[in-house]
């Protein structure tokens, strides 16, 4: 990935915070000489050390995990947004400004393996759902679908582990931009009625 300093991220806190926010990634790796590319939430672990997430044992991703090469990358695609370069006060200076796309992403590189255990794998839905189901002012439990089926569901899928290697945030949030251009956009962000682009405000800090 490019990535200019001035947009590099590296704060656990931060990372988590986007991962946490943002969680269905999109996990490349090398599968038969193909990119192997699906999208799934994942979770990170309280240390930042692993992620978690489960598959279909079909998915071709469980050929990667018992394969000798088990590196993939998990992106985490945060807020985006387009930014004209009518907001830029400088535009009314010089004149010399373009447009450009904003964004905040997560790569994380790893190497992925199977979680098999059946007790290990209910509990990692169980606490997938807990984590998910408040969203949507929902109490919806494991527990309130009948056992059978769950049971029957459970079979069709392995959990995955990877673990962490390498991760990196690059939010690319007009940092580069002089400091009356940066307010501009913080502004129109905040009066825009599309409340997409008030996610990106949560990444953004005063110059």
């Amino acid at each position: 990935m490019y990535l200019p300093k001035h947009f590099a991220v590296i704060e656990p806190a931060l990372l988590a915070q986007l991962i946490s926010e943002y969680p269905l990634a999109t996990l490349v790796g090398n599968l038969d000489s193909h990119l192997e590319i699906n999208h799934l939430p994942l979770m990170l672990s309280a240390d930042k050390t692993k992620l978690y997430g489960h598959i279909a044992k079909t998915n071709p991703l469980s050929k990667i995990a018992t394969s000798k090469a088990t590196a993939v990358t998990a992106v985490f695609n945060g807020p985006n947004a387009y930014v004209t370069p009518a907001w830029y006060p400088s535009k009314k200076e010089t004149g010399k400004v373009v447009p450009t796309w904003n964004y905040a992403v997560v790569h994380i590189e790893g190497n992925i393996k199977l979680i098999e255990d059946p007790q290990w794998l209910r509990s990692h839905v169980a606490q997938m759902t807990n984590i998910h189901e408040p969203t949507y002012q929902s109490d919806w439990k494991l527990d309130d679908a009948p056992e059978e089926y769950v049971q029957m569901m459970l079979k069709a899928i392995v959990g995955i582990e990877i673990d962490i290697q390498n991760i990196v945030g690059k939010f690319k949030l007009s940092q580069n931009r002089p400091a009356e251009d940066y307010a501009a956009v913080v502004d129109e962000l905040k009066q825009s009625p599309q409340e997409a682009l008030h996610e990106m405000l949560k990444y953004m800090k005063p110059n």
